[in-house]
């Protein structure tokens, strides 16, 4: 998989969504998961759903 480096800022601006969620990112769960590096478990999220 092809490493991305997150671009780190204190406030961004997402127009048009449906919607977010703010989950934490774990290994296995019964809802539908998002690929993310395992550098990133156990850490909270936005989900942005455009």
């Amino acid at each position: 998989m092809k490493k991305v480096e997150p671009e780190r800022t204190n406030r961004i601006v997402v127009e048009n969504i449906q919607g977010f969620l703010i989950r934490k990112v774990t290994k296995f769960g019964n809802s539908a998961k998002v690929d993310c590096p395992k550098e990133y478990l156990d850490q909270t999220v936005y989900l942005v759903i455009q």
